[in-house]
């Protein structure tokens, strides 16, 4: 039986360990062809259920993780809290895609003229090697569907960011932080001004 459905409250060590720096398979998004694609097994989740992250005060809920889908993409919601989001950083491996169910949150976006405010039903794509990142500048719980793709690299930066911030029962340090996202090819930038 697969452990999609036993992954409830985290990610467990031995996922860390097998994606640590992973070897992206057999996707159009790569060239190894050693992933039998065919192979994937069907994927559902009510609501509410599914791995969770915090990743620096912001849940991450998956809906799927790269490992289920053969390392194509990932997909979580993220539930924002009034003022939190994500510093301004590049990734160099993934794009991502985020769509605003619910809330509003404004977006820095290399390629954007000003920041962009996106409310229910806004979305954006940031490629990679564009630099972004958001901020819930509502007063309730922001709600984001963020896809990844592919995602493995990222759920994996995910997962030691949940397990550094448990480690020492706070936010890490900045520096802390982007060592961490530099192991995964992405680059933390300093707040502008």
């Amino acid at each position: 039986m697969s452990t999609n459905f036993r992954l409830i409250g985290g990610v467990p060590p031995a996922y860390l360990d097998a994606h640590r720096n992973p070897i992206l398979r057999g996707t159009a998004m790569n060239s190894d062809s050693n992933c039998d694609l065919t192979q994937l097994s069907p994927l559902w989740r009510a609501p509410d259920t599914g791995p969770t992250l915090d990743v620096l005060g912001v849940t991450h809920a998956y809906k799927v993780m790269a490992n289920d889908t053969g390392h194509q993409f990932s997909v979580w919601e993220s539930i924002v809290p009034p003022g939190a989001g994500a510093p301004a950083h590049t990734h160099t491996r993934e794009d991502e895609a985020f769509y605003v169910l619910r809330g509003e949150v404004l977006v820095e976006v290399e390629g954007a003229a000003d920041p962009l405010r996106l409310g229910p039903g806004g979305f954006l794509f940031a490629p990679r090697n564009r630099r972004h990142g958001y901020r819930n500048i509502g007063t309730v719980a922001a709600r984001l569907l963020v896809f990844a793709m592919p995602g493995a690299g990222l759920d994996c930066m995910f997962a030691t960011l949940d397990a550094a911030s448990k480690r020492s029962e706070q936010m890490p340090a900045i520096d802390t932080i982007a060592a961490i996202a530099e192991q995964y090819g992405v680059v933390i930038h300093p707040p502008a001004g």
